[in-house]
């Protein structure tokens, strides 16, 4: 059964764990995604921006990014580190099921498989259907997905970072739901902050992400009204797709 507490919160620690874990370029998405969109001179969506990571070194290449997010705590830590950067682009908050714009853009892009957060397939397919709605005609849709093979994984995650201050944050999390019909995992995190030896503050959030099949993706794009649908396999636009990926990445036009 679904856990009764709210899922994928992004609470204050989880945010700072985040930056520290996943710093600008960290991860191989940002430079394949940079690549695709060199000279992009559309606007790009980037729902679930988080704190920026990706929507950051996008604005320093000169791309005209808005971002939304539905957690508070991670939008506070992306506005912050535009302002730094010299950027103040269109930041909101909004969730994958309801969010809403007034104008048009050229290109949407989730990166690193947040839309794996997108938990309950029927709300996934609606959600394909609204970035539909708010694309330009010919603009395009870009994910990033985990395909099912993470599904099978019950690997227990035990972590340690040290903050800016000196504090010491920890996270463990531990698979407590496994739903092979809905294709849906819960990971339970419990994240602690200790400062000079003692527990001074504690956080529990609920991971819950649908995995997904490769044909799966192509069929629910195709349903949202999307065609020439495109697939790269573990950032190698070289080649195709494959079983061992850790992330297959999609690329379809409004049709």
């Amino acid at each position: 059964m679904p856990s009764k507490l709210a899922t994928n919160r992004y609470g204050a620690i989880a945010a700072e764990i985040y930056d520290l874990d996943k710093p600008y370029h960290a991860l191989p998405d940002t430079a394949f995604h940079l690549e695709r969109f060199a000279g992009f001179d559309r606007p790009i969506l980037e729902p679930a921006c988080g704190s920026g990571r990706t929507l950051v070194p996008f604005l320093k290449a000169g791309l005209d990014v808005t971002g939304f997010d539905p957690s508070a705590e991670m939008l506070d830590r992306c506005q912050a580190r535009c302002a730094e950067a010299g950027f103040a682009p269109d930041l909101s908050r909004q969730a994958f099921a309801d969010f809403r714009y007034d104008r048009r853009f050229g290109a949407i892009l989730i990166p690193a498989g947040s839309f794996t957060l997108i938990d309950d397939f029927a709300v996934a397919l609606a959600t394909l259907r609204r970035f539909h709605d708010v694309l330009e005609p010919g603009g395009i849709v870009v994910l990033d997905v985990q395909g099912l093979n993470f599904l099978a994984s019950e690997r227990q995650d035990r972590r340690r970072w040290t903050a800016d201050n000196g504090d010491l944050l920890t996270c463990e999390g531990i698979r407590t739901a496994t739903d092979w019909l809905r294709q849906r995992a819960e990971t339970t995190y419990r994240y602690e902050r200790w400062r000079n030896g003692r527990l001074v503050e504690t956080q529990i959030d609920v991971m819950a992400q649908r995995y997904w099949g490769l044909d799966e993706v192509r069929m629910a794009l195709a349903e949202a009204g999307f065609g020439e649908v495109n697939v790269t396999g573990g950032y190698d636009r070289s080649r195709g797709p494959r079983g061992g990926d850790r992330v297959w990445t999609y690329e379809a036009v409004k049709a």
